[in-house]
């Protein structure tokens, strides 16, 4: 018997799971056998940006923070307690990219799990990162 997976997802992956199918497809698909997780702040972009992109294309902002919330029930929030132990490594590791995604990179490096991204400031930090159109590989790999 193998261990769970671990995915730690970023922002633009909770965006993506809120606005489209795919992402929240593999989620579903994959709630019982991985476990997903953000660091809590990884919620606040998402729940700033979902509604102006719903307004803009004429939908109801609301339903997507709906979305949004029973996604929150599929990927575990990391409390930034938790994760702040590592926040200088992480920010050592994030630094020549985009420092503010620490939170990201700590969380991966805490629970020991790769990153699920599209946003390639995570490459180069010493953690795998996994892109949607991948990640299925790792996941039902055992």
């Amino acid at each position: 018997m193998s261990a769970r997976k671990g995915l730690v997802l970023d922002a633009n992956i909770l965006i993506r799971a809120a606005l489209g199918t795919r992402v929240r497809s593999l989620l579903e698909t994959y709630e019982d056998s991985a476990d997903f997780y953000a660091p809590d702040v990884c919620f606040d972009d998402p729940r700033e940006y979902i509604p102006q992109v719903l307004t803009s294309r004429g939908e109801d902002p609301k339903l997507g923070l709906v979305v949004l919330d029973r996604i929150a029930g599929l990927v575990k929030p990391v409390d930034g307690a938790l994760y702040g132990d590592f926040e200088q490594l992480a920010r050592e590791r994030i630094a020549v990219r985009d420092i503010e995604d620490w939170p990201v990179v700590a969380a991966a490096l805490m629970l020991s799990v790769p990153i699920w991204t599209e946003d390639q400031d995570f490459f180069g930090s010493g953690i795998a990162t996994w892109t949607t159109d991948r990640v299925e590989l790792y996941l039902r790999h055992r």
